[in-house]
């Protein structure tokens, strides 16, 4: 994965089995009235998986997210209420290894339908840190890595392997409405195809292939469209980092003439100013789509992913 000089070692995330759509379990057309209005009631861990779920439920789901909007996913410790919702729902949609407190509550729940975001594409692990560089292999359903990087959804191209995953699991709990469910997957799929095409050509000709950002939750990104994300912080944003790190990236900025120092959202800006005014460079969001708030640059995942195009092209000078 294209994440250089991360000095930050990344916690060792914990070894879990996961679960294919093939192990998904169903529930009947009369389950699927748990809702109270004849829809499938779906709990979405945070903002990716709510927006699947409802972009390919439509009006045949309702859709409750245990995170809500500004809040920072990593951090989320859910609520006795959240966990008994859990339970009660047809079916949960999350990203095992990202938020704890859900992975807890999901295992231990009698929910019919449980889909793992992270079982439907491949996912990088990250092993010790080598030559300052982050050895990398991609992990697969089965496999015990030391730590993997969750942030699939940047990538238009997992998280179409995502969406047609969760496509084939609400057909299955739902397969009254399965046609409905396919056609929706198909046209969500299209539109990340489409984007990926928009980034691809975007990012073909730029004048630096370096970026600096103060979250590693790029390198998917990064490494889709040939480029190489600098992080501050590593997977976790609220990490504070050595000062050894960034006289590092300022030295790095320089000579990879990196222009800008992104920062997102949901978390202070603070690192990415000091960095900035000490380098002399430029400070602007690259938004990591953990929630959307009046603050986003857009109102849904494809808007603000054309956002951070922009941003990106601007700050690797696009030809």
């Amino acid at each position: 994965m294209n994440i250089r000089g991360r000095l930050i070692p990344v916690a060792a995330l914990t070894a879990v089995a996961a679960l294919g759509v093939g192990t998904l379990s169903g529930c009947s057309g009369n389950d699927a009235a748990a809702a109270g209005d004849g829809r499938l009631d779906v709990i979405a861990s945070f903002y990716p998986m709510s927006f699947l779920a409802e972009r390919i439920g439509g009006d045949h789901v309702h859709v409750t997210s245990l995170t809500t909007p500004g809040q920072e996913p990593h951090d989320l410790e859910i609520s006795p209420r959240q966990i008994a919702a859990i339970d009660d729902a047809d079916a949960v949609l999350y990203l095992k290894n990202l938020q704890p407190s859900v992975d807890d509550a999901v295992a231990q729940s009698s929910v019919k339908t449980k889909i793992d975001a992270a079982a439907l594409t491949t996912l990088e692990a990250h092993g010790n840190e080598v030559g300052g560089h982050a050895a990398a292999h991609d992990t697969r359903p089965g496999e015990e890595p030391a730590g993997r990087d969750p942030h699939l959804w940047l990538d238009p191209v997992r998280y179409a392997q995502v969406a047609q995953g969760v496509g084939k699991a609400l057909e299955k709990a739902d397969p009254r409405h399965a046609g409905d469910y396919e056609k929706n997957t198909t046209a969500l799929v299209k539109q990340l195809n489409d984007l990926d095409q928009r980034f691809r050509t975007g990012l073909a000709h730029t004048r630096s292939k370096v970026f600096l950002t103060t979250h590693a939750a790029f390198g998917y990104l990064a490494e889709r469209y040939g480029l190489t994300e600098e992080a501050v912080n590593g997977l976790d944003p609220d990490s504070e980092p050595s000062a050894a790190r960034v006289r590092d990236l300022e030295r790095m900025a320089k000579a990879d003439r990196v222009s800008t120092v992104f920062y997102e959202t949901l978390v202070s800006d603070k690192t990415a100013k000091t960095i900035a005014h000490d380098a002399d460079l430029r400070t602007d969001v690259l938004d990591p789509l953990e929630g959307i708030t009046a603050k986003s640059r857009g109102t849904d995942y494809f808007s603000v992913q054309n956002a951070n195009l922009k941003a990106l092209q601007q700050a690797l000078g696009a030809r």
